[in-house]
């Protein structure tokens, strides 16, 4: 099917629709499943995509959260499902990338969905509550080779990318940290600014608002190169140690998902990603726009994957 479409974004611009629409419809609302806690970088993005893509779809987008087992409880919802592009996994991440780095997972990550459109790549900040004892990372890692296993920080599970980022901080530095596990972003965050943690890693979006006003401290970002958003927030490898991680967030479904239904729902979230509203989600939350398509995404998911499971054995 061929048709044109727009979209009235901010009550001013218009932002002019691809001409070409596969021709798939859903015939009921279309299931975003994030295996995290609202409020987190899963969730904010699969808000953020669902309200941009929402005028290119007949049927609503619904986000639906079940978090636990570092994203694996909805990663494997969503590998039994029938794949007729109504149940899509928002994956890229933990359950994706990381948890079956560390250990044995009730699906492939490889095999058991058919990835369609990579939405963002999320930079990895570890950060530090102001007040507290750290404003370097470099006080950190002494802090734990001192007092090995003491020192806490927050994750979003055993195995999840943020629980990634300390591993390899620990492999590359020598030293030991106490990882306490949440079900998401914002539970970390939660347990970071009631001192139940003294470090914690997370995206920038879900600390837009607390790094404003000066109440999170960035203290290093897990990417090749400095944020623009974060100019003074030295990278790992800059202070010596040579971790490079980045979340990533995409849409996934069941393998087996048929062409069409591929090319319908690819280019509609598409559409969404040139709309003003998506624009201005990474604008404020400093996400960065990463778009691929499907096999692209699937292959940047791998060669972290794949290098993760080397560093976990060696």
């Amino acid at each position: 099917m061929f048709a044109r479409r727009s979209l009235l974004a901010g009550g001013a611009a218009l932002v002019a629709a691809r001409p070409v629409l596969a021709a798939w419809e859903p015939s009921r609302p279309i299931q975003l499943i994030v295996g995290f806690a609202p409020g987190g970088g899963a969730d904010l993005a699969a808000r953020a995509a669902g309200e941009a893509a929402t005028p290119f779809f007949p049927t609503p987008l619904v986000v639906v959260n079940r978090p636990g087992a570092g994203g694996a409880i909805a990663a494997q919802a969503v590998a039994g499902m029938v794949p007729d592009g109504l149940n899509l996994l928002v994956g890229g991440g933990s359950e994706s990338i990381s948890l079956p780095a560390f250990r044995e997972v009730p699906y492939d990550p490889k095999r058991s969905f058919r990835s369609i459109i990579r939405l963002t790549r999320q930079p990895l900040l570890i950060v530090a509550k102001r007040g507290g004892r750290f404003t370097d990372i470099r006080q950190a890692v002494e802090a734990a080779r001192a007092q090995p296993g003491v020192i806490p920080h927050a994750s979003s599970g055993v195995g999840s990318i943020y629980h990634a980022v300390f591993v390899l901080l620990q492999q590359a530095a020598g030293v030991e940290f106490l990882n306490v596990p949440f079900t998401g972003g914002a539970p970390s965050l939660a347990a970071l600014m009631s001192n139940t943690v003294e470090l914690a890693v997370l995206a920038p979006e879900e600390m837009a608002g607390l790094t404003s006003a000066g109440e999170v401290v960035p203290l290093a970002v897990a990417s090749e190169e400095r944020l623009p958003n974060f100019p003074r927030t030295p990278t790992l490898k800059e202070c010596g140690w040579d971790v490079v991680i980045e979340n990533m967030k995409g849409l996934m479904a069941p393998a087996g998902l048929p062409d069409e239904i591929y090319a319908g729902v690819h280019d509609r979230f598409r559409q969404g990603m040139q709309t003003q509203p998506w624009k201005t989600f990474l604008d404020r939350t400093g996400a960065m726009d990463g778009y691929l398509d499907g096999p692209g995404f699937q292959t940047a998911m791998d060669k972290v994957l794949d290098a993760l499971r080397t560093a976990v054995r060696r």
